[in-house]
C-alpha cells in the first residue's frame, strides 16, 4: 500500500510561492490574506492558526479582523465591505458557517472576484464548469489535483467515483476531473448500489462527510482513495470518510487523515492569493 501524503506536495507549492512572493515585492507588491472571524468556533480558530503557520515562509501577510459572535448584520457587512475594498487586499477567508442569526448573503453577493480565494461567489462555478485554464477553484477540489499532478496519478480515460455532491468539493472536483479526462461518476449517501459504483472505479474520492462511511465492502485491489473527509470517530480522534485501518489492506494507494488532502489546502489558499497579486502587476 501506497501512502498519499499531503505535506511533500504543500511544501513544494510553498516554494514555488516564496519565489513568486519574492518577485512580487520587488516591483512594490505584498500579496495580502485578509481573514474575517466571527466568534471563537474551534475549528476555525484551528484553521486559522493553520493558515498563520504555513504563510509565515512565504512572505505573505496576513491580517485577521475578529469579530464578537454578538455582532449585528450590518456591523458585520460594514466590516467585509472595508476589507473588500481594500485595494492591498489580494484575498478574503471568511470562515463559514457564521453564528446562528448571521447571513453571508451579502458577502457572497458582492466580494470582489479578484479576491475571492476560497470560492464564496458561486458564479465563479462557470469557470470551473467551462474548463478555463488556470481558473480558481475550491482550496480542497484544487488540492485533490494537485495531489493527483504530484504523485504522477494517471486520469486520461480513467474511471473515477467521487463519493459526495457538495459545491465546496463534490461537484467542483468532478468537473476538474472532467476537464482531466477521467470518466466521472458522483455518488451520495442516497445512491443505490453505491458499493458497486465503488468498485467499479479506478480511483475514489471520497468527501460525503460521515466518518468511515468507505469500508472494505466499497472497494477491490488496485484502487486508488483520496480522502477528503474530516470527521471525529467515536473515541474523539480525527478520521476521514475512509475506514483507512481497514481500506489500506487493499487499496493500491490511499491519502491518510489527518496528513493527507487538508495538508495541502492552505498552500492552495495561498496560491490564489499570489496569483491575483500578479494580476495586479
Amino acid at each position: 500500500m501506497r501512502r498519499l501524503g499531503g505535506k511533500e506536495v504543500a511544501d513544494e507549492i510553498i516554494e514555488e510561492l516564496k519565489v513568486k512572493v519574492s518577485e512580487l515585492k520587488g516591483k512594490g507588491v505584498t500579496p495580502k490574506l485578509a481573514i474575517l472571524r466571527v466568534g471563537n468556533r474551534d475549528d476555525d480558530l484551528a484553521y486559522e492558526r493553520g493558515v498563520l503557520k504555513r504563510v509565515e515562509p512565504t512572505g505573505v501577510e496576513v491580517e485577521v479582523t475578529a469579530l464578537d459572535a454578538e455582532v449585528t448584520q450590518s456591523e458585520l457587512d460594514e466590516v467585509f465591505d472595508s476589507i473588500n475594498n481594500d485595494p492591498k487586499v489580494h484575498g478574503i477567508l471568511v470562515f463559514r458557517p457564521l453564528p446562528k442569526g448571521l447571513s453571508d448573503e451579502h458577502m457572497r453577493r458582492t466580494i470582489d472576484s479578484g479576491k475571492d480565494v476560497d470560492f464564496m461567489d458561486t458564479r465563479n462555478m462557470e469557470g470551473v464548469l467551462a474548463g478555463v485554464p488556470d481558473c480558481s477553484a475550491p482550496c480542497t477540489a484544487e488540492a485533490v489535483m494537485a495531489l493527483i499532478k504530484h504523485y504522477g496519478i494517471e486520469t486520461r480515460g480513467k474511471k473515477v467515483t467521487v463519493v459526495g455532491r457538495s459545491l465546496v468539493i463534490g461537484k467542483p472536483v468532478a468537473l476538474l476531473l472532467t476537464t482531466a479526462n477521467a470518466t466521472v461518476t458522483v455518488c451520495h449517501t442516497k445512491t443505490q448500489s453505491i458499493e458497486e459504483e465503488c468498485k467499479n472505479a479506478d480511483i475514489i474520492v471520497a468527501c460525503c462527510g460521515v466518518a468511515k462511511m468507505i469500508t472494505p465492502a466499497f472497494v477491490r485491489e488496485g484502487q486508488i482513495l483520496i480522502d477528503v473527509g474530516m470527521n471525529v470517530d467515536e473515541n474523539g480522534k480525527l478520521c476521514g470518510d475512509v475506514d483507512y485501518e481497514k481500506v489500506s489492506e487493499i487499496a493500491e494507494a490511499i491519502t491518510p487523515v489527518p496528513g493527507g488532502v487538508g495538508s495541502i489546502t492552505t498552500a492552495i489558499l495561498l496560491k490564489h492569493v499570489v496569483v491575483n497579486a500578479e494580476r495586479q502587476v
